[in-house]
């Protein structure tokens, strides 16, 4: 990272840097940051560290290196030559300056002072606390690897350098928040992803003025794509390396934020968010087979409801073969607005399942299926059919690979819901037209939200309706723009 302007330099004298730290970081008076004092060759050293944030063993190594100096050397001249060459690790490089050296200790590097010297030692001996990578939740499959993102970004960029061993693959780290310096990556591969997307990406990422990242990707993905109030997902997360690792290759840019166990993709469209890993980790049959059933589940989860509701409230519609879809038995409350109650329901459900505790999830379950869902129907609060068409609605937003899509479809259904309650048919038709023109107008980092539907692009769109072998898929997708078309050797 570069100097800071108007940065303190570093003083000869060692007692002015302590007094400085003590004031600016509050060295002393914080228990987790401390100071090490010994002397090298006639010189005071002062060693400063984080608890918590360093590796413990690597700096008792280095220590037991330097008070060995004074066993085997005496030339006192060249001091901070033999302290440098003693320090065994593969990561030093020098600062110049204490508010860089303070964002380097805080970041959980160790600076190492010496008496007379305007110059100090920075070394990596980070080791961050978290957990093991594993698989994520969200994106399970049957076969497939088993490892996932966590939430130390060294982790993941050796997660995603282990799939993509190519030279021209690049992580540029950029330090975001004026009090928390969050680190984030940009990674991308250098001779295929497209460098006016790459620049605009590192620009945003750049103009991002805020305190600090405490909701860590989500944060950057508000200042990137300036989203509002539009609730479709302009970028994707994923916390499986080989999804980001197959953007990487396709053309895309990967934003890592530290502490985040999922990464963003850019940029993405609308059928992005309905691709699934499982779909890749079986034959291109078999992968077109589970990929038509889940577009059925999205399909179901935006327009069942709202065409039962038009059957239920103008019955001519229906052909006399399908006249026993609707509610067989009378009821006090309205169906539309049974359909309100037991949509925010699952919601309800849903939330409760967040929160509460594995042990308890199973008879929570029990609680909503046996108790409130027959209870309510029994005492007339729901008719049945409600129940089965809400149910199937809620399965399909399930199925939907993009959590976020699938929170987004949800208001679309219900907003649906409402304008054929409202107007009947003419609501329908209208208020498809403008959900269609609402995702046509939308644009993610100048890419179209739609493509390859509108603007169509035929063979890109066949691609997205059947899953093709790997050895087919030749070319990369046109939309990112990448530099080098071809996937395979021509």
């Amino acid at each position: 990272m570069a100097a800071k302007t108007n940065a303190v330099p570093i003083f000869e004298k060692l007692v002015d840097n302590e007094a400085y730290l003590k004031e600016k970081i509050g060295v002393g008076t914080s228990f987790d940051l401390g100071i090490r004092k010994v002397h090298i060759l006639k010189k005071e050293v002062h060693i400063y560290y984080c608890n918590g944030l360093c590796d413990t063993q690597y700096l008792i190594e280095l220590l037991k290196q330097i008070v060995q100096i004074n066993d085997k050397e005496r030339q006192t001249a060249q001091a901070k030559q033999i302290l440098e060459n003693r320090l065994v690790h593969q990561q030093v490089s020098l600062v110049d300056n204490l508010d860089e050296a303070i964002d380097k200790l805080l970041s959980g590097l160790i600076i190492i002072l010496m008496e007379g010297e305007t110059n100090g030692f920075v070394v990596d001996v980070r080791s961050y606390p978290g957990r093991q990578p594993q698989e994520p939740d969200t994106e399970k499959v049957v076969r497939g690897a088993r490892d996932g993102y966590v939430e130390n970004i060294i982790v993941n960029t050796a997660l995603t350098r282990r799939r993509i061993r190519d030279e021209r693959l690049r992580f540029e780290i950029i330090q975001v928040g004026e009090r928390s310096k969050t680190d984030v990556c940009i990674a991308y591969i250098k001779d295929v992803a497209d460098p006016g997307l790459v620049k605009l990406v590192k620009k945003e990422i750049q103009q991002i003025k805020i305190d600090g990242l405490t909701m860590g990707d989500k944060t950057v993905e508000e200042f990137l794509v300036k989203q509002g109030y539009n609730p479709y997902p302009l970028v994707r997360y994923t916390e499986r390396p080989d999804v980001a690792a197959t953007h990487l290759l396709e053309g895309h840019v990967i934003i890592m934020v530290d502490t985040s166990p999922s990464v963003i993709i850019t940029p993405t469209t609308f059928f992005h968010h309905v691709q699934h890993a499982e779909e890749y980790r079986q034959n291109p049959a078999v992968g077109t087979f589970v990929r038509w059933v889940r577009f059925l589940g999205i399909l179901s989860s935006l327009f069942l409801l709202p065409l039962w509701i038009l059957f239920v409230l103008d019955p001519s519609l229906l052909p006399e073969k399908l006249s026993f879809i609707g509610p067989n038995k009378h009821t006090h409350i309205p169906v539309i607005v049974q359909i309100f109650i037991a949509d925010f329901g699952i919601e309800f459900l849903r939330m409760a399942a967040i929160h509460t505790p594995t042990p308890l999830s199973t008879a929570m379950g029990l609680i909503a299926a046996v108790l409130i869902g027959q209870i309510a129907i029994d005492v007339g609060l729901f008719v049945p059919e409600v129940i089965l068409y809400v149910s199937v609605a809620a399965i399909g937003s399930f199925a939907t690979p993009s959590y976020e899509l699938s929170i987004a479809n949800k208001i679309a259904r219900l907003l649906l819901v409402l304008a054929v309650a409202l107007f009947k048919v003419p609501g329908l038709v209208i208020g498809t037209t403008i959900y269609m023109l609402l995702l046509v107008r939308i644009r993610s980092l100048n890419t179209p939200y739609l493509w390859p539907f509108i603007p169509f692009d035929p063979a890109a769109f066949m691609q997205i309706v059947v899953r093709r072998s790997v050895a087919g898929a030749k070319v990369r997708p046109s939309i990112v723009h990448p530099q080098n078309r071809q996937k395979q050797p021509t």
